[in-house]
């Protein structure tokens, strides 16, 4: 089984000169590149779902997680990184769903949360400390404080719990008057 490395150059190759390395190197470089189908400002590497690219057998096996169990954006995913794969000439492919261990809020990168409060939705904080097994998505009150991605005040407060997605709720800027979306913490 071989693992894209965090760090490569890729030449230009063929798949019958290229290695297994430099295949999956490429496949990653193509994978992390499609956009969440919820989030189009983010890439499924930036949400921190694109878990792992191998090659298996001269087939690329693709690992997502969902952002939660039974997220209605997977056979999105799964089918649209297939098709940037097959589309790059690096098929067969084989996506994977992976359940464990359980995608978080924390796997959101750096330049995710960047994106996501350029957008004007308010990143999540840290997720709460949890133990093994099965994370119940509670409905519990909103975080204590949800800075404004429009003016950064911390004068805000959740309007609904809910909102285009069970992983998103609604607040209100109490000095810009803004609405956003906050995703939630997991």
């Amino acid at each position: 089984m071989v693992t894209a490395p965090e760090t490569a150059t890729l030449e230009a190759m063929t798949r019958e000169a290229a290695t297994p390395a430099t295949i999956v190197v490429a496949a990653w470089r193509v994978a992390e590149t499609v956009v969440d189908p919820e989030l189009p400002m983010l890439t499924l590497a930036d949400l921190g779902v694109l878990r792992e690219i191998t090659l298996e057998d001269q087939r690329i096996v693709v690992s997502l997680t969902p952002t939660y169990s039974g997220c209605p954006a997977m056979h999105e995913m799964r089918r649209d990184v297939h098709e940037r794969l097959s589309a790059a000439g690096l098929g067969p492919v084989e996506v994977r769903t992976v359940l464990s261990p359980a995608w978080s809020t924390d796997w959101i990168t750096p330049e995710g949360r960047r994106k996501l409060a350029a957008a004007g939705i308010a990143p999540p904080q840290a997720a709460p400390a949890r133990s093994a097994g099965p994370i119940p998505l509670t409905l519990s009150p909103a975080p204590p404080a949800v800075s404004c991605p429009a003016c950064g005040s911390g004068n805000t407060h959740r309007t609904a719990a809910f909102s285009g997605t069970a992983c998103k709720d609604l607040f209100r800027c109490g000095d810009c008057a803004e609405p956003f979306e906050h995703i939630k913490e997991i």
